[in-house]
């Protein structure tokens, strides 16, 4: 590997414009001022320290929760630069954390990094300017730096040396800023979910992870990289193979590198995730495509290589197909990667679909003729699904012309909002008539949608498209929403940016939001991913005492409430539905922006969320006990 280390310095910063607006404007920098915000700043940080390992410079950070809220970041890379820099005239360190899109990945030539994942992010400049304190120690040059930052960096203890060193690296500590954001605690599955992604699209690379509150210590090092990313999605799966089919190459004319890994299982569901320069691609893009060309082309030869599989493969296979029953993990690393989509998270690049359709082409084949009986029972696989499709697509014609999928025409039970602006746009699907009915005259008519569920919802993980199309209560869902779904979802035309699930608070209302979830998770993925789902909370209780009324979400909030009211003249109310309350009282304690408790629905572990969705709702019963029996605890127990 070329040896950067010299390029790394004063030229390879490039000062593209100054920090002013955003700690005014955070939402702008990092989208939200929530938890999806806060832990934004962290990936910032490790993205900068992963880059120096891809750059050749050290194999392992490691990544801090400290007492008093702060988070640290450590790599043993080349260091940050210290000496001043040519267009500042301040150290170049202060110019990376106090002037935007000011690092080594905007340099003239782009030497200091040949690939980067902060490419897409907003910097070391936004994390300083949202951070109650920002402290950066530099061990490069044979020598010891320190400079620290306070409030958004408007306040700089300027650089000092602090002694002589014979280690290499950059460590970042820093401490969100209260004032900004709504909250500042981290969550530790949160962060362990994206650092274990990250080490398994890194094979060789080692973090160390370590939560001083509880005096927690994870250790991610993965020698098989997206194998054993691959192996452990599947690892609740019956699998077709035990072999994980993987392939990787170097394309020397474009600098790209690219890593593919792919296993079959008796799923009627996929899971097909991309990444580029560890950055998840969530609508895919041109690796995507090249993957799925090869994959076709070899699938389509070999079901017309003998009479044998002629025969069991009696329909045309398509691209749908292939995906059925797969786990898939393309990852690849580009020194200039380009992006469309409205999110920004669509690989662009068109020479890398060539690259990948040339990478996964001769593995595929090879394992299918070296592995006949798998490879027959995938073909009969593909076959049943081909024939799923074909049946899917009569249910969607015929639900079509029912005039009930179609986004210009809207379900009859929808109670839409007068505003056409997704951005302000809310849709609740509601249980039930009769809290359908009281949301609907408590609601924001300007802003607020209502969508009652009638009929029972069907299981999305058992179930195949065809039979899921047919389900009145999923179409309405779909129609309603106005996006489509799976392959021919466009989030260009969601209709709300906010839906909400509102169910009540008993085992069947939970069982409600599972099957809701399960959905959204296997064909509309990309609304949990950009935001978009939400749970409401209703109340659980409500305390009367003479004219005074209170609302409690939990046991602990009824106890707080009985505590700082003391007497004997309590009426306690228990909802165990929507629908006991009346219209007034679900949009004061449940729809008022103002006042309502909404949890946003969040994919931070793609492997646990996937697991735990196959055990609880597929047909592995053995799954379903163990994971029940584990979580028995924290389980709630419901009256009624």
């Amino acid at each position: 590997m070329e040896n950067n280390n010299d390029k790394y310095g004063q030229g390879a910063i490039d000062v593209l414009e100054n920090l002013e607006s955003v700690r005014l404007r955070p939402g702008m920098y990092i989208g939200n001022v929530t938890s999806t915000g806060l832990h934004h700043l962290v990936w910032e940080i490790v993205d900068n320290a992963i880059d120096e390992v891809l750059a050749g410079y050290g194999n392992n950070i490691n990544v801090t929760l400290h007492k008093d809220g702060s988070v640290e970041v450590q790599d043993f890379g080349r260091g940050i630069p210290v000496g001043i820099h040519r267009k500042t005239g301040v150290p170049t360190v202060q110019t990376i954390f106090t002037v935007l899109h000011a690092g080594g990945k905007f340099g003239g030539d782009g030497s200091a990094y040949k690939v980067s994942g902060g490419l897409h992010g907003v910097g070391s400049t936004v994390t300083n300017a949202l951070s109650k304190y920002l402290e950066v120690d530099i061990n490069k040059n044979g020598k010891k730096y320190n400079i620290r930052f306070e409030n958004g960096g408007s306040k700089i203890t300027p650089l000092v040396e602090r002694g002589e060193t014979n280690e290499t690296g950059t460590t970042v500590r820093f401490k969100p800023d209260p004032e900004i954001f709504e909250t500042v605690e981290f969550d530790e599955a949160i962060i362990l979910g994206r650092l274990k992604q990250t080490a398994y699209l890194n094979k060789g690379l080692i973090i160390n992870f370590a939560n001083l509150n509880n005096n927690n210590k994870v250790k991610f090092e993965f020698a098989g990289g997206i194998v054993d990313f691959v192996t452990e999605i599947n690892s609740t799966k019956t699998k077709i193979s035990e072999h994980v089919i993987y392939n990787e190459a170097y394309d020397e004319k474009s600098g790209v590198s690219i890593e593919v890994a792919l296993q079959y299982t008796t799923s009627v569901n996929s899971n097909v995730m991309s990444y580029v320069n560890n950055i998840r691609t969530t609508e895919g893009g041109t690796h995507e495509l090249g993957f799925f060309d090869a994959a076709l082309r070899i699938f389509q030869k070999y079901a017309n290589h003998s009479p044998k599989t002629r025969k069991i493969v009696t329909e045309k296979i398509l691209r749908e197909d292939v995906k059925e029953g797969a786990t898939i993990v393309i990852s690849i690393k580009h020194p200039n990667p380009l992006f469309e989509g409205q999110t920004k998270s669509k690989l662009g690049n068109s020479e890398v679909r060539k690259i990948v359709n040339e990478t996964i082409s001769n593995e595929l084949e090879k394992f299918l003729f070296e592995n006949p009986e798998e490879a027959m029972e995938i073909m009969q696989k593909m076959n049943v699904a081909a024939k799923s499709r074909l049946a899917a697509q009569k249910a969607r014609e015929s639900v079509r012309r029912k005039n009930n999928l179609e986004s210009s025409t809207l379900p009859g039970k929808l109670a839409d909002c007068s505003s056409k602006d997704p951005e302000v746009s809310e849709l609740f699907i509601v249980e039930g008539d009769s809290a359908g009915g009281s949301a609907k005259m408590g609601r924001n008519r300007e802003t607020q949608a209502i969508l009652p569920l009638r009929g029972k919802v069907i299981n999305s993980e058992k179930n195949r498209i065809e039979k899921i199309l047919a389900n009145n209560e999923i179409t309405s869902i779909i129609s309603a929403i106005g996006a489509g779904v799976g392959e021919a979802f466009n989030l260009e035309k969601l209709r709300y940016k906010k839906i909400i699930i509102m169910t009540d608070a008993d085992v069947d209302g939970a069982h409600i939001r599972t099957l809701l979830l399960t959905f959204f998770y296997r064909y509309l993925p990309i609304l949990i991913e950009e935001g978009n789902l939400y749970i409401a909370e209703p109340p659980l209780y409500k305390i009367h005492k003479g004219k005074e009324a209170y609302y409690a979400y939990n046991d602990i909030q009824k106890d707080e409430i009985l505590e700082k009211y003391p007497g004997k003249n309590f009426i306690i109310q228990r909802y165990k539905g929507l629908g006991e309350m009346n219209y007034d009282q679900l949009w004061e304690t449940t729809m008022d922006p103002e006042v309502r408790s909404l949890y946003r629905v969040d994919i931070d572990d793609v492997i646990m969320a996937d697991n735990i969705i196959t055990a609880l709702m597929g047909e592995d019963t053995e799954s379903r006990k163990k994971i029940i029996k584990e979580n028995a605890k924290e389980v709630e127990i419901l009256e009624g």
